[in-house]
């Protein structure tokens, strides 16, 4: 007796899977494993990502390379540090993707030095030290850097500014988890627990080196 046919539903998400498998093979590097972003449920809105100061060192002019890989400047390439991955997404408070967003990063190198002449010029050429990207379709954006690191007063932390257009919609900063300096963080210690829970992340390990992973909510 001839087995029976595949319900046409089914036949359609085997499709798909098979598809998704597909362009998972032929683009690997492509956010492997990244996670659409959430949508709020049943009208709520989402809690909108916290704000902290910008600090004295955001460049004054920014860097002829200014793209997504801080860890190759022109020809240069920054071998020091702990290399990685720091991605997420910009969602507005309804959870829909702000698809003309503009995500920029900053820090120091393995040496606690910015590229900023209020640092004195000291920070290693080849680390680029910034980083600007646009989101894409789904609102996702990507960094290739080095873990961040302590330097004198401050705990390891990131600096990050979102755009849109000429419109700052957040500036704030990213802190690691378990970092012993925390405490001592004048910035980090001040915020309550609900705001360092939102801007303190893991820094988990991946195939492509640590990965770290913050969802940002901003009011467009």
């Amino acid at each position: 007796m001839p087995s029976p046919r595949p319900l046409p539903a089914f036949r359609e998400t085997t499709d798909r899977r098979r598809l998704a498998a597909a362009a998972l093979i032929a683009f690997p590097a492509l956010w492997l494993g990244a996670a659409r972003p959430a949508h709020a449920q049943g009208g709520a809105r989402l809690r909108l990502t916290p704000s902290q100061t910008e600090g004295p060192f955001y460049p004054p002019q920014l860097p002829a390379d200014h793209d997504g890989d801080l860890l190759r400047t022109g020809t240069l390439r920054y071998t020091r540090g702990d290399a990685g991955w720091v991605e997420g997404t910009v969602v507005d408070a309804s959870g829909q993707p702000v698809r003309d967003a503009t995500v920029e990063i900053w820090q120091c190198d393995e040496s606690g030095h910015y590229h900023h002449p209020g640092d004195g010029g000291r920070a290693d050429p080849a680390f680029q030290g910034f980083g600007r990207t646009q989101v894409d379709a789904d609102g996702r954006w990507r960094f290739h850097t080095i873990r961040p690191v302590p330097y004198s007063g401050r705990t390891p932390h990131i600096h990050m500014k979102v755009k849109r257009g000429e419109r700052e919609l957040l500036t704030t900063q990213l802190y690691v988890k378990g970092a012993s300096g925390n405490a001592r963080d004048f910035l980090w210690r001040n915020m309550s627990e609900q705001d360092r829970a939102a801007l303190t992340l893991s820094f988990d390990s991946s195939p492509e080196g640590w990965k770290a992973r913050f969802p940002v909510v901003v009011a467009t």
